[in-house]
């Protein structure tokens, strides 16, 4: 496919993959981000309790579980990808619905229940659309790099409208409306998906429950441990977010420690924020086909992990609007940039016979620290101070740049040039 093609966003297959990047966004605010903290914010919890909400996504971190059962069940209707997205978005829609029912201020528990059930949904949708993004594009790492930008540019827009939509909605019909309208927003997949063609199965599953298990299972865990340094690999995959992720889960706390107000939070750290990750991505996929992969993720990497200092212009500053302006910018940018490469990365280790199970085990291991660790932030936060915080989250990048300057010096990825 040429570049010509590609420019005028002509290509079908980009359409689905923006549109199915919206949708894979759109529930990831509401029980795993920052819509679901300000709620909890506001109905009074602690830095420790908000923190903990990170524990609610764990389904993301986990995906890899479940993620062969979606690679060998075929669904009665629409084939294996397109199958299982109806389904998985049909649920969801019923699900968000019943969330906005909820009161957390009167008792977070129901709430807390079904945004588990949410973020289930979500994660099993995760590892369709990446198993089908990765089929229906070329082989090359440029078709690759720009599917992945329709799909990081929906993914944002979907960020957008579930985050700072919902956020800018609550002010004017409360929050169990925004989240009833917030469920609508699950058609765009819906009709992505009717819309999509089904790629061809890259492997017939031999006859037999046991050997389906092995092909589905067992195969694709076998063939990645197989690699050269295959735990280096895991390793850097599940320690390139870490500084993010510890901060990443704090940011509504703070910025509300400071001043800002929702509607800030909305159109600053979500609306502006959106443009200029939007922008980083695009940078990201046309310096991946300059300099490549390798020289790309060493870049971004180091970019990635100092835009977490500009946290510290607003410590201690009240509500500066230029300054969270300006954080939110470096910050939302070098994000675009880092993720553009790393995930075109991640899909260049997968093998195409095992895509959803392979790249479902990378994309978890992305989302362990955020999961996880993340968890502990609001206790680092309350014991540590905020600038204390930030710095430790800046440091915590250091153990997956070294290992992947590693793996870089060990299984250097071809240059542009080197490419057939």
């Amino acid at each position: 496919m040429d570049d010509s093609r590609f420019s005028r966003w002509a290509d079908r297959r980009l359409l689905v993959m923006l549109a199915l990047g919206f949708a894979a966004a759109v529930p990831l605010p509401l029980v795993a981000g920052q819509v679901l903290r300000q709620w909890f914010v506001e109905s009074g919890m602690s830095l420790a309790e908000i923190g903990l909400t990170a524990l609610i996504g764990l389904a993301y971190a986990n995906k890899f579980l479940w993620a062969p059962a979606l690679d060998a069940v075929r669904p009665p209707v629409l084939g294996r990808r397109r199958g299982w997205l109806l389904l998985l978005q049909v649920a969801l829609v019923a699900t968000i619905a019943a969330l906005a029912a909820t009161d957390p201020a009167g008792g977070a528990t129901m709430t807390v229940v079904l945004a588990v059930v949410v973020a289930f949904l979500s994660a099993s949708q995760d590892i369709v659309i990446d198993a089908w993004r990765i089929e229906m594009m070329e082989t090359s790492e440029r078709d690759q790099a720009w599917g992945l930008t329709a799909y990081v540019w929906g993914y944002r827009a979907g960020l957008l409208a579930s985050g700072a939509g919902t956020l800018l909605l609550v002010g004017h019909v409360g929050w169990h409306m925004a989240y009833g309208v917030a469920a609508s927003l699950m058609l765009v997949g819906i009709v992505a998906t009717l819309a999509g063609r089904e790629p061809p199965a890259p492997v017939v599953a031999p006859v037999g429950w046991r050997a389906r298990m092995r092909l589905s299972v067992v195969g694709p865990f076998i063939d990645f441990t197989g690699r050269r340094y295959w735990l280096a690999i895991l390793a850097f995959v599940a320690l390139f977010k870490l500084g993010e992720a510890l901060a990443g889960i704090m940011v509504t706390p703070f910025y509300r420690s400071e001043g800002f107000t929702r509607d800030d939070v909305a159109t600053v750290g979500t609306v502006f924020g959106l443009a200029a990750t939007l922008v980083g991505a695009v940078c990201g996929a046309w310096l991946i086909g300059r300099i490549g992969v390798g020289r790309a993720l060493i870049l971004t990497g180091i970019t990635q992990m100092l835009s977490n200092l500009m946290y510290l212009t607003l410590v201690g500053g009240g509500r500066d609007l230029p300054m969270l302006f300006a954080q939110v910018g470096v910050e939302n940018f070098t994000d675009g940039l880092a993720d553009a490469a790393f995930l075109t990365y991640l899909s260049g280790l997968v093998n195409r016979s095992f895509s959803a199970t392979q790249y479902a085990l990378l994309s978890s291991l992305a989302a362990v620290p955020l999961r996880t660790l993340g968890a502990s932030g609001g206790v680092l936060a309350a014991s540590m101070g905020w600038t204390w915080f930030f710095l430790l989250t800046t440091a915590a990048a250091l153990p997956a740049m070294a290992i992947m300057l590693f793996l870089l010096r060990r299984l250097p990825p071809p240059t542009p040039a080197e490419r057939p």
